[in-house]
């Protein structure tokens, strides 16, 4: 098939300033087909059954570790190389009485995962202390944040907004969401990305794919979004994506400026890239094979250095969304791969172990989350 090549010569492309990047199609061009198989494999329930107990067990412990006040902690960092760089110790947030944003909205919409909702459910008392944390912290400018943490934690919590509204969302969660939504559009670059501050002009795929899925979610439920908005991050996305040679098919960590074309390997930004094509309709198997079918090789190395690191929480959060979007043979083999290891791993308290990252919390709630990812709660977990 040769749908990407037709796309790259109907579309027209585009090139980095410098001429040095890869050509792409306009995101609007990108031809749109089904890949997910229409007769879906899934784990025996004696695997299902299983992976609904651990993740029971996680949020009973999630649920004993929140706040009075609905926050989890965290350390505040971000990566530098293969570690992760405090700004802010979870030491110096407890003395403040702050939390952590981004490790709370992912508990939260692992709880939504579940099913459990504001004030409905075992846990829908946890629920409610989340949203009304979470809503107490989206600032008059929009930005949602405590603690010192920047955009990666302000997208999670605009999405896990999304969630809860298309769940059945009062009023005010709805303008708590419009005014997260607004900042996110407000500081999208020139280059149609995002980096760690709000209104800066550099640009990653990471930090840009927590935007793309949470302005994603919002629009889905009838919040305003400017397709512009959508489009240009989309085409962002695809401008990232190595065209040719051995790599064909993955992605760049940065496109422009400090880094730029430097490494196209890592296995959380290639789960990403793919899940937000997906989550923004580019579903072409030409497009998308190269890149699954390297996850699912890559997941093994992952797995065996990385089990405890933030690289294979935050890479898995999004490979599990991208297997299940493509469906078929890779899905069921990543899913019953993926559940058997976190089974394995789990402690008897229920707990995940993030050493190098923001900590427990944030891995409990991403292992909560692929876990319960067959019961289709929540709408980013639907095709």
């Amino acid at each position: 098939m040769l749908a990407l090549a037709a796309a790259l010569t109907l579309a027209g492309s585009l090139q980095d300033p410098n001429g040095t990047g890869p050509r792409i199609p306009r995101a609007v061009d990108v031809p749109r087909t089904e890949v997910a198989a229409d007769s879906e494999p899934t784990l025996d329930d004696a695997l299902r059954l299983a992976a609904d107990d651990a993740a029971a067990r996680a949020l009973t412990w999630l649920a004993g570790t929140q706040r009075p006040e609905g926050f989890w902690q965290g350390l505040v960092g971000h990566k530098q190389g293969d570690g992760y760089l405090p700004l802010r110790s979870v030491a110096q947030n407890e003395g403040l009485g702050e939390g952590h944003m981004g490790v709370t909205a992912l508990a939260g919409m692992a709880f939504l995962a579940g099913g459990h909702l504001p004030d409905r459910g075992p846990h829908g008392a946890t629920v409610r202390r989340t949203l009304d944390y979470v809503l107490a912290h989206v600032t008059d400018s929009g930005l949602a944040t405590d603690g010192g943490t920047r955009m990666y934690s302000h997208a999670f919590a605009t999405l896990f907004l999304a969630e809860v509204y298309g769940m059945g969302g009062s009023e005010p969660v709805r303008a708590g969401l419009e005014r997260a939504v607004h900042l996110i559009v407000d500081c999208q670059n020139s280059q149609g990305g995002w980096r760690y501050n709000p209104f800066t002009q550099e640009a990653d795929i990471s930090v840009t794919v927590c935007q793309l899925q949470a302005l994603r979610a919002a629009r889905n439920i009838g919040i305003r979004v400017p397709k512009q908005t959508i489009d240009d991050a989309v085409t962002y996305v695809l401008r990232a994506r190595t065209e040719r040679g051995r790599d064909r098919g993955l992605y760049y960590y940065k496109t422009a400026g400090r880094g730029a074309w430097d490494k196209n390997r890592e296995y959380a930004i290639n789960a990403a890239a793919a899940t937000a094509l997906f989550s923004a309709g580019v579903t072409d198997e030409e497009i998308h094979a190269p890149t699954l079918d390297w996850l699912i090789n890559e997941y093994r190395l992952v797995h065996a250095y990385y089990d405890t690191h933030y690289f294979y929480w935050y890479g898995n959060y999004y490979a599990c969304q991208a297997f299940y979007q493509a469906g078929g043979p890779r899905f069921l083999e990543y899913q019953r791969r993926i559940t058997r290891d976190l089974i394995r791993s789990q402690r008897s308290d229920g707990r995940f172990v993030n050493d190098t990252g923001p900590g427990d919390p944030f891995a409990t709630a991403v292992a909560a989350l692929i876990l319960q990812l067959p019961k289709l709660y929540l709408p980013i977990f639907q095709r």
